[in-house]
């Protein structure tokens, strides 16, 4: 059996990675990373994830980072779990790299932007300018989402993934932000029956759990979302 440990911080990507090792149902350890106090910058962390980001996960001493690569990982470790569906054929592979790409590499940047607008821009109002925009690269991306939600109970039908993690944690974090998504219905729904399943409690109790930890220690992420 492998060693396993998780990285993390509270509401981050993360999250998808420890919904996937709980859906896995195989011990893991978990290390909390405050960034406000810096831990993802400290010499140990750094010697792990040079990048300084979450998740990271510790295989057996092997260090893997991204959320993409984990969640490809865990889906082939644990094959029993059903975490991604499993494709013979090269073209498909490649499809659901294809899905797991599109929310790191483009709807991932839009996230950030909307709960933190104040890192992209540093003169006066300019981070509620960044939230528009970003409020306006989100929505037809949203629209794309709800229309494949529609008439369906997941990302890939009947059968829940870790893609429906994903497009929880983004749905999570911009909602959270000030982001309307009254207009997708679908999505909406989605939300709430992914609520409903164990491994998506369990981590959403450990989420909760570190962050009243580090709330606790007046070490709590401040977001600003729709700043006025």
């Amino acid at each position: 059996m492998s060693d396993l440990t998780l990285f993390f911080a509270p509401d981050t990507c993360a999250r998808v990675s420890m919904i996937a090792l709980e859906e896995a149902e195989r011990p893991y350890k978990t290390e909390l990373i405050a960034f406000m106090r810096g831990d993802h910058r400290s010499p140990r962390y750094l010697a792990l994830n040079p990048k300084g980001r979450v998740p990271t996960l510790i295989v057996d001493g092997r260090v893997l980072t991204e959320n993409v690569a984990i969640l490809l990982w865990l889906a082939a470790r644990f094959p029993e779990a059903n975490l991604l569906p499993q494709y013979e054929d090269a073209f498909d592979k490649a499809q659901l790299v294809a899905d797991l790409t599109y929310y790191a590499s483009q709807l991932h940047p839009i996230v950030t932007r909307l709960r933190f607008p104040q890192y992209f821009c540093d003169i006066p109002g300019g981070a509620p300018r960044v939230f528009e925009m970003a409020e306006l690269a989100m929505r037809p991306n949203f629209a794309v989402i709800d229309r494949r939600l529609a008439g369906r109970e997941w990302w890939y039908g009947d059968c829940w993934s870790v893609m429906d993690a994903y497009i929880n944690w983004v749905w999570f974090r911009v909602t959270a932000a000030g982001f309307d998504g009254s207009e997708c219905p679908h999505f909406a729904h989605h939300d709430e029956r992914i609520k409903q399943r164990p491994s998506v409690q369990r981590a959403l109790r450990r989420n909760s759990e570190a962050a009243e930890q580090l709330n606790a220690q007046g070490l709590a992420v401040k977001y600003s979302g729709a700043a006025p």
